[in-house]
């Protein structure tokens, strides 16, 4: 009896594929993208970030800045009694002395007198006699800027009167924070 002899059986073997490297790369970066995103969320949101912001009074703000007690710094505004609605309480101040200044390229002098109106309470004005040298100084300076050609237009005495007020309200406001001049007025205005 012969044996038969055993067929050769031909193992192929398959090579295993291989993953591409850029593949790798893409997916390693988009995996430390992943991981970055992960914490710095993860510490926005265990630092209370995404948590709402409470709602701060700053009048209790204020107060609590300055040891529990409740500082006004601006001046509150006076009111009139009206049965139809509420109207504010217009206070002037005369200040003292005259403006005299020299016009602009000119031989003229112009002399001015002037009241100040606010709504506000007193202490506008205690402030604005608590500052009077600077309040001169600075209405001297817009005034002396006034030449000839100026004196002549309509709307001049309304134009520096605006001028004077800024020029006072900021000198307030950089002292005081607060300025509350609302108007000016001419009481006595003379150009010689």
């Amino acid at each position: 009896m012969a044996t038969a002899a055993p067929e050769a059986t031909e193992v192929v073997e398959e090579e295993p594929k291989k993953k591409k490297p850029i593949v790798l790369i893409i997916g390693g970066v988009v995996g430390l993208i992943v991981l970055i995103v992960g914490i710095v969320m993860g510490t926005l949101f265990f630092t209370g970030y995404f948590n709402p912001k409470p709602v701060v009074d700053p009048e209790l703000a204020e107060a609590d800045a300055h040891g529990g007690k409740k500082v006004d710094t601006k001046p509150g505004k006076k009111t009139k009694d009206s049965p139809e609605l509420t109207r504010f309480e217009y206070s002037y101040l005369q200040i003292e002395r005259e403006f005299l200044v020299n016009v602009s390229g000119s031989k003229k002098v112009m002399s001015v007198q002037i009241a100040v109106m606010t709504h506000y309470d007193d202490r506008v004005f205690e402030n604005v006699k608590k500052h009077d040298f600077a309040i001169r100084s600075a209405v001297m300076d817009v005034m002396r800027l006034t030449t000839d050609a100026d004196l002549v237009k309509p709307e001049f005495r309304k134009e520096m009167a605006v001028k004077i007020r800024d020029s006072i309200n900021t000198l307030l406001e950089k002292y005081e924070d607060f300025g509350g001049i609302e108007d000016i007025h001419f009481t006595s205005f003379i150009v010689q």
